[in-house]
C-alpha cells in the first residue's frame, strides 16, 4: 500500500509539473519566438518535442494518479466500474460527435492530443473524462453522503447532478483555452452563441457525465463506498489545478469577455466542490474506542478512614 501510494504521489505531481510546463510553454515561450531561437539545438527539440506530446502527457498521468487512487481507496471493483463505463461511453459520444455534431455540436480535433480513434477523437480524450468525471463525482457523493455507505435515491441523484455540474463547469473554461487561443487542440464548425460554444455542447457535456456516472452508481450501488474530508485531498487538487489550467489561458489569452465563463465557472465548479469537500464526514467522526472507566469502590475501601478524610482536604 505505501508504494501504491507513492506512485499515486508521484503521478500527481508529474501530472501538475507537466501542466505547468505546459503553461509556460504556452503563454511564455511561443508568443516570443526569440527565446525559442536562443536556445541550443538539443533545448529547440526538446521544445518541440513538449508542445508536440505535452497534452498527452499530462492527461497520461492524470488519468494514471486518479486510477489509482481510486484503487487504494475505494477498490478494483469500485475503479474498473467506473473507469471502463466513464471511457466507453464519453468516447462513443465524442465519436457521435465529430460524426454527426450530435450532441456537442459539430467540432473536429486537430493534432497535439495523441493518436485518434478512428481518425477522430484522439485517445486521450476519454481518459480525461475519466479522470475529472471520477473526481467530480466522488467529491459530489462525499459532500452528500456524509459518510453514509449507503445513499438514498435522492442524495444518489443529487451527486450525479452535482458530479456532472462541477465537471460541466470546468469546460466553461476549457473549450475557450482548447478551440479559440493561438494553439487551438479542437474547432468548432459552428460558431457557438456561448462565448463561441453552442449551448448543446455544455448540454453534451452535462448529459454525458450524468449518463457514465449513473452508470457506476449503479454498479457501486452493493459495494461499500466511503469517503472522508481527509481523503479528498487529491480529488480537490486535480479538479482545481486542471480548473486553473484552463481558466488561466481562457483569461491571459483571450478578450475581457471571457472573464464572465470564467467567473460563472467558479461559481458553479470551484465554489461548489469546496463546500463538498468541507462538508464530508471529517476523519475525526471516526468511533474511537474509549477506555472502561475504572470502578474505585475498591480502592476506596482498603484506605482507612483517616486517610480518606485526608484526601478530602
Amino acid at each position: 500500500m505505501k508504494q501504491l501510494l507513492i506512485a499515486e504521489r508521484v503521478c500527481l505531481m508529474a501530472h501538475i509539473v507537466s501542466m505547468a510546463f505546459g503553461l509556460a510553454g504556452l503563454l511564455i515561450v511561443l508568443p516570443r519566438p526569440e527565446l525559442v531561437m536562443s536556445l541550443p539545438p538539443a533545448g529547440q527539440t526538446l521544445f518541440q518535442w513538449g508542445m508536440a506530446g505535452g497534452g498527452v502527457v499530462y492527461i497520461i498521468f492524470g488519468a494514471a494518479a486518479v486510477a489509482l487512487y481510486a484503487y487504494r481507496t475505494l477498490g478494483l471493483g469500485a475503479t474498473l466500474t467506473f473507469l471502463l463505463p466513464s471511457v466507453f461511453l464519453s468516447l462513443g459520444s465524442e465519436l457521435l460527435g465529430t460524426s454527426t455534431g450530435f450532441p456537442f455540436g459539430h467540432y473536429h480535433y486537430l493534432s497535439g492530443l495523441g493518436y485518434k480513434i478512428a481518425g477522430l477523437v484522439p485517445f486521450t480524450i476519454p481518459l480525461s473524462w475519466f479522470y475529472l468525471g471520477f473526481v467530480s463525482y466522488a467529491i459530489a457523493r462525499a459532500g452528500l453522503s456524509r459518510g453514509k455507505v449507503e445513499l438514498n435515491w435522492v442524495r444518489q441523484i443529487g451527486a450525479i447532478v452535482l458530479g456532472a455540474l462541477l465537471l460541466t463547469a470546468w469546460d466553461f473554461v476549457l473549450d475557450p483555452a482548447m478551440s479559440q487561443t493561438s494553439v487551438p487542440f479542437w474547432e468548432f464548425e459552428e460558431v457557438g452563441v456561448f462565448f463561441g460554444m453552442p449551448y448543446r455542447n455544455l448540454a453534451g457535456w452535462m448529459g454525458t457525465g450524468a449518463l457514465f456516472m449513473s452508470v457506476a452508481a449503479f454498479c457501486w450501488r452493493k459495494i461499500p463506498i466511503q469517503l472522508e474530508r481527509s481523503e479528498l485531498s487529491l480529488p480537490l487538487i486535480v479538479y482545481l489545478v486542471n480548473f486553473a489550467f484552463g481558466a488561466i489561458i481562457t483569461v491571459t489569452s483571450l478578450d475581457s469577455r471571457f472573464w464572465f465563463p470564467t467567473l460563472l465557472a467558479v461559481f458553479l465548479g470551484v465554489v461548489p466542490a469546496l463546500v463538498l469537500s468541507w462538508i464530508a464526514k471529517p476523519a475525526a467522526d471516526e468511533e474511537i474506542e474509549t477506555i472502561p472507566s475504572l470502578d474505585t469502590s475498591a480502592f476506596k475501601a482498603e484506605i482507612p478512614p483517616q486517610r480518606v478524610g485526608v484526601l478530602r482536604k
